[in-house]
């Protein structure tokens, strides 16, 4: 079975590693390195930048 592409684009995952301080373990880990609660709080902040966007888009 083909792997799906990723929906997030790489700038947009750093920029929110950056904003939950886990950018240094996936630096040197990469993102396998990150815990999944972390990870979890990855996606939980990327829907709501998503849904921040699509608010102020109407």
């Amino acid at each position: 079975m083909a792997r799906r592409r990723g929906i997030m684009s790489e700038a947009l995952k750093w920029e929110l590693a950056k904003e939950l301080g886990v950018a240094d373990t996936v630096a040197t880990e990469g993102w396998g390195g990150v815990p999944s609660r972390q990870c979890g709080n990855l996606v939980r902040l990327a829907i709501e930048k998503a849904e921040q966007s699509l608010v102020n888009n109407h």
